[in-house]
């Protein structure tokens, strides 16, 4: 009798654990939700612009030209003070180094790949937007007197 004891009473606890199973899941579908579910965040959509070219690519020798024309000085001068700097700043992004020179702006290595004929580097290149001043018109009288060089001989004694 005992075994027969032992089997109903397993049999009894699983049908009763399946009728509460069978409540709960009843009852549930019964009840309204009250709190309504969170909205899920509008993701934000970021477009990309694609670079414009506005002219051919600069050579050396253009920006050896530009740097004459505006600084006035000598080209046979400026020829080995640009070639020096240009080499200066291949080397420093050659060794993966970050660079801070404005009006240039920031940049950044993000990364580069061995290629058999040389190397790939891929830089991120952040300018800051230049500030807008009202052009100078060489024409209009200044405001103000220029300031008189402390160096330079008094009127009398030339």
């Amino acid at each position: 009798m005992a075994t027969s004891t032992t089997k109903r009473s397993t049999t009894a606890r699983k049908t009763t654990t399946t009728r509460a199973a069978t409540t709960k899941t009843a009852t549930a579908k019964a009840t309204p939700r009250t709190a309504t579910p969170a909205k899920p965040p509008v993701p934000k959509v970021v477009q990309m612009s694609e670079p414009q070219v506005s002219a051919p690519e600069m050579k050396k020798k253009e920006l050896i030209d530009t740097v004459v024309e505006r600084s006035g000085i000598k080209k046979k001068d400026a020829k080995p003070v640009v070639e020096a700097m240009l080499a200066v700043l291949g080397e420093a992004i050659g060794d993966g180094r970050e660079l801070n020179l404005q009006p240039l702006g920031k940049l950044r290595i993000n990364r580069s790949e061995e290629k058999s004929n040389g190397r790939v580097i891929v830089c991120k290149l952040r300018q800051s937007k230049p500030t807008e001043t009202p052009p100078r018109d060489a024409l209009a009288t200044p405001s103000e007197k220029p300031a008189k060089d402390p160096l330079a001989k008094p009127d009398d004694e030339m």
